[in-house]
């Protein structure tokens, strides 16, 4: 042991070279050739698009815990770290740079903008992982992934092939979102929908063949020139003459069909709709089931095109206005409602998204879907919290078939080609040497690429060497164990992932999903630039240290629900470990002056035949918290883990073990100090390696002085429970001293006594025996002198008394000027009366013939335990009070 222990806990001292050391003696890499039972989790891949935030802080502290946690239980641990090259977040960000120069994608070209690209990834992925080695994630550098690497790379083009050859990717016209900012079609999922106040336009289309009209409602006038029918409902009795006619598209003057289709709402309007399938979903599908043909009115610019005639090269929304206009001044539109309706945004650039016609390539979805929510639903795949399966279900029972091709030069590219002779597409991982159709030559290569989540999907098992099935990592690791992730992308990537694994491997791609909430600030807000309220987790370490954010963010955490971060969060944790610190350096200073030659003995310990009162508590407890502890992390209660490590670490080691411990040193231990400081190294080293999966660097950096610069903590065995270690009712025996000495602080707290004032006092217990045995434990830290233990007194000689009452024992306490008599007798009545009305609730609530059977068995005697606890009490008080 080196005894030459910091005074001061400052993290930047030690954070960063721990760090180095772990990667030099290769930590965090697994053995391939091991017989150990697998665990892997694959990293959320941050986005090449700038800094880690508070959301990653979490995500990745969670997955931290898993690692160590498992690795230190056994078991062969890999956690694949990566970043995502991001297409339409990243080209967002060059082409503003670029904007800034004065300059275009385009008159830079393909090549230069392609390489300008990869510089920024270089930039950027050092940035985010050099910000995660800060945090102490326990990830296997050597596996480090790109979703644009060679190995990710392989898997996108032998997916894509597949899909192609198995009749599932097809290149056909229809309805998209299109984001006219990031000038890219997007999917169903990167569209976020906003409540936003509009209008209700009430349009009237002339009859042809007869006089007057048909009045129709719509949001979207600008639209009317891609018309291309009016639709009622077949069962709506206004309009059923009316179908089969035609009307006159207003100010074009073109005529449509009156058609009937149960898709229209009665109740909607004026029961009649415009149909425009080329800028409308459900209007889409309607004209594929009456054969109509779709218009595109917009360019890729959000300009109305040669079809709006006088309103050519107009913008939507000035389109909007000049149309309306025009409407009214013909005499078309009969009024105009205010309304709230929800309008589609990009996640990206936040514009607005406009549905148009357009020619994509697509994933039939209606056939993957059946089989990733079945595995959900039998089990293979577990949801935590269980509520976010309906999410889940809610989504996938609702997809629509998925735009996978993106306008967009940084991303992986379609592997189509062209035959300009036939005009057949020839799909291949590479350039074919002729058309597979017509055997020509000249091909030209699909210019789109893919959605970014294409290649995400397939994140679980593309790291590990998939489609080369051979591979050690994909045969050792996959499926991986856990993802943790936040509910915001379910349906972005957990649900693609789980339709793409079993599509690929045959194969679920984990096996449990650990779902976390949004990181708010302390007023429960979203953090964003606007709000100027992000809080960056690099400059919280750089104040703090990695330990105390990583612990106040596992300490806030509750699967599913949004943290509220706080500064005094992080203040608290940091509290928390400077505690620690100090108790370790207390213990190193005791061990150099009572045996500096102190070697461990875990045997003695072990083969003791009789131990103290107060060893056996904390034994006791130490078991407790080691199995509860280990629950709680196999059943991800993060929070509630750290809870109790916490209460452990602080309340019984610090603020009563080593206090105890002095007391004994002063008695000599009773000639057994190799004993009592056996005991306590074996108490400090288990909170360690309780604490190693939260707060790893400080805990590392204590065991290296106790044990010396080669030992690694990570890879010491969790703790265990010992049963000879059981003692449940040692362990209640010391609680009464515990709470003799507790009553007695309190009450020299409530009269502000100083320590150096004694009080004198008289016990009453039934417990003589434990109580003459830790009797020099209440006097020192109790500040007291003991002038007789009972079982019972004469009236008289408590006469002049304050009586201090509590669940076992009556503690008189000699006034001598120090208590106010009157003033006591009214706490005790006033403590009297909550105790009557407590016992009342519990008498009820075990009267409760519903309670009593339904309720689990150990809820019911809990109960009972606490009602016999307070009417204990009360007699206690009663007796004090006559």
């Amino acid at each position: 042991m080196r005894f030459e222990f910091e005074t001061k806990y400052n993290p930047k001292d030690f954070e960063e070279e721990i760090y180095e050391k772990w990667l030099l003696k290769f930590c965090f890499i697994p053995d391939l050739n091991s017989k150990k039972e697998p665990f892997c989790i694959v990293m959320p891949p941050p986005n090449i698009t700038g800094k880690l935030h508070m959301g990653h802080a979490l995500d990745n502290v969670l997955q931290d815990v898993l690692i160590r946690f498992k690795k230190m239980n056994g078991f062969n641990t890999l956690w694949v770290v990566g970043v995502d090259h991001a297409s339409i977040a990243t080209e967002v960000k060059l082409v503003e740079q670029l904007k800034e120069q004065g300059l275009t994608k385009k008159e830079i070209g393909k090549e230069k903008f392609l390489d300008m690209a990869f510089k920024w990834k270089e930039k950027y992925e050092g940035n985010i992982l050099n910000q995660l080695k800060k945090l102490g994630v326990a990830c296997d550098w050597s596996r480090k992934r790109f979703t644009m690497d060679s190995f990710c790379s392989e898997a996108v083009l032998e997916f894509f092939v597949r899909l192609y050859k198995d009749g599932y990717i097809y290149r056909g016209e229809r309805v998209i979102n299109w984001c006219y900012c990031c000038k890219t079609s997007l999917s169903d999922a990167e569209v976020k929908f906003k409540e936003q106040e509009g209008n209700l336009y009430y349009v009237k289309y002339k009859f042809c063949d007869e006089e007057g009209f048909l009045e129709i409602a719509t949001t979207r006038p600008e639209t009317i020139f891609a018309d291309v029918a009016v639709a009622v409902n077949p069962q709506d009795e206004r309009f059923k003459k009316h179908i089969g006619k035609k009307v006159y598209v207003p100010l074009i003057n073109r005529e449509i069909p009156i058609i009937a289709d149960s898709y229209v709402d009665v109740d909607f309007g004026t029961g009649a709709v415009k149909i425009t399938p080329g800028h409308d979903f459900n209007d889409f599908e309607v004209g594929q089931r009456h054969n109509l043909k779709a218009i595109n009115l917009f360019d890729e610019n959000g300009r109305i095109n040669s079809f709006g005639e006088y309103f050519e090269n107009l913008e939507i929304k000035e389109a909007r206005k000049n149309v309306v206009l025009k409407l009214k001044e013909e005499g078309f539109i009969s009024k105009i409602e205010k309304i709230l309706h929800n309008v589609g945004h990009c996640y990206r650039c936040d514009e607005t998204v406009e549905p148009i016609l357009s020619l994509q390539w697509f994933v039939k979805m209606e056939k993957l879907k059946d089989a990733a929510i079945d595995v959900v639903r039998n089990g293979e795949i577990c949801f935590i919290p269980k509520r976010f399966e309906k999410t889940y279900f809610n989504w996938m029972e609702n997809v629509k078939d998925w735009c996978i091709s993106r306008q967009l030069w940084w991303g992986h590219e379609i592997p189509a080609y062209y035959c300009a002779s036939c005009g057949h597409i020839n799909v291949s991982k590479e350039k074919p040497s002729c058309c597979e159709k017509c055997f020509g030559v000249n091909l030209k290569k699909e210019e789109d690429t893919l959605d970014t989540w294409f290649s995400s999907a397939l994140w679980p098992y593309s790291t590990l060497g998939w489609p080369d099935e051979e591979k050690m990592e994909y045969k050792t690791f996959y499926p991986t164990n856990v993802l943790v992730t936040g509910y915001d992308i379910i349906f972005f990537w957990v649900a693609r992932m789980i339709f793409t694994g079993l599509y690929n491997t045959k194969n679920v791609p984990f096996k449990n999903v650990l779902i976390h909430g949004l990181v708010r600030d302390e007023e429960g807000r979203k953090m964003s630039k606007s709000l100027g309220n992000g809080v960056d987790p690099i400059k919280i370490i750089e104040v703090y240290g990695a330990d105390a954010l990583r612990f106040a963010l596992a300490n806030g955490v509750n699967a599913g629900n949004d943290l509220r971060f706080s500064e005094k969060k992080v203040i608290a944790a940091r509290n928390f470990a400077n505690k620690l610190w100090n108790a370790a350096r207390f213990f190193l200073i005791q061990i150099k002056e009572i045996d500096s030659n102190f070697i461990f003995n875990f045997d003695e310990i072990l083969n003791c035949e009789q131990f103290f009162l107060e060893d056996c508590w904390v034994l006791n407890k130490l078991n407790v918290l080691i199995e509860e502890v280990s629950k709680n992390i196999n059943c991800f209660e993060i929070s509630v883990a750290t809870d109790k490590i916490y209460s452990f670490v602080w309340d019984v080691f610090c603020d009563w073990y080593l206090e105890l411990f002095k007391v004994r040193r002063k008695n000599n231990f009773n000639g057994c100090c190799s004993l009592v400081l056996n005991i306590m190294f074996y108490v400090l080293d288990s909170i360690l390696k309780l604490l190693h999966p939260f707060m790893p660097f400080i805990t590392q950096k204590i065991y290296f002085e106790i044990f010396g610069e080669d030992k690694i903590i990570l890879n010491s065995s969790w703790p265990k429970q010992i049963k000879q270690f059981n003692f449940k009712k040692q362990s209640t025996d010391f609680e009464n001293i515990v709470e003799v000495i507790t009553i007695l602080r309190n009450f020299r707290s409530n009269l502000n006594l100083k320590n150096k004032i004694k009080i004198k006092v008289l016990i009453k217990t039934e417990f003589l025996g434990i109580f003459k045995e830790c009797l020099s434990f209440i006097e020192s830290l109790a500040f007291c002198e003991c002038l007789e233990l009972a079982e019972n007194f004469k009236e008289e000689k408590c006469s002049n008394c304050e009586q201090l009452v509590g669940n076992s024992s009556v503690v008189y306490v000699l006034q001598e000027g120090l208590v106010d008599k009157e003033e006591e007798r009214k706490k005790l009545l006033k403590e009297k009366e909550f105790l009557e009305k407590d016992i009342t609730i519990f008498e009820k609530k075990l009267l409760n013939e519903n309670f009593v059977k339904k309720a689990p068995k150990e809820v019911v005697e809990k109960e009972r335990e606490k009602l016999e606890i307070k009417k204990e009490k009360l007699k206690n008080i009663l007796f004090s009070l006559n």
